[in-house]
């Protein structure tokens, strides 16, 4: 598994303070099986210096790849903050500098992308939720409903049949009653 994590630019305060939770939330993720990359337009200089401020790179060594980048230069940032096209005659549409998360599988394939406007910083206990979820639903028949947290109930995917879902999910299956008396929201504790 693995998580791009990019950046408008180094030295930017709310990915300053991304980048050191996510330094200190790098053994959660390695329990996970997680790498993570932090990406950025800037040089490598400035991505060297960057990972020596304080609580950003460095927490006990625990995001070792997080600023191996290659520079873009002036010429790349000019490309994303010039007007792309016109909303009307009137008024150019530009685009914002804005924060993207990537999560892969290990089948190389792309599971999530968010993204996030810089001024917003990234909530990275929601990333390890996600990450638990989709760890989680890509070995068993399962999915996650709204708000779900680690430890709690899952969802019997709807394509499993009641007689197979009670031989994979010991611990029993429940239906969740409806108004419309359809019974397909089963839940199973979490296997």
């Amino acid at each position: 598994w693995g998580i791009l994590f990019s950046h408008p630019r180094d030295f930017t305060p709310v990915c300053t303070t991304e980048l050191g939770r996510a330094a200190k939330l790098a053994p959660e993720f390695s329990k996970r099986n997680v790498k993570m990359i932090a990406l950025s337009i800037d040089s490598v200089q400035d991505h060297l210096s960057w990972s020596k401020v304080r609580g950003v790179g460095r927490h006990k060594g625990s995001l070792r790849c997080c600023l191996a980048l290659k520079a873009r230069g002036k010429a790349h940032t000019e490309q994303y903050s010039r007007p792309v096209g016109q909303i009307s005659s009137a008024q150019p549409l530009t685009l914002s500098p804005c924060a993207q998360v990537f999560v892969f599988g290990p089948d190389k394939k792309l599971k999530l992308s968010i993204l996030y406007p810089a001024t917003t910083g990234r909530n990275f206990d929601e990333i390890l939720r996600v990450v638990d979820s989709l760890q989680l639903t890509a070995y068993k028949k399962v999915a996650t409903p709204v708000d779900w947290k680690p430890g709690d109930s899952v969802m019997v995917v709807p394509t499993l049949p009641d007689e197979e879902a009670k031989k994979l999910f010991p611990k029993g299956v429940f239906t969740k009653g409806l108004p419309s008396g359809k019974k397909y929201l089963r839940y199973t504790p979490q296997p």
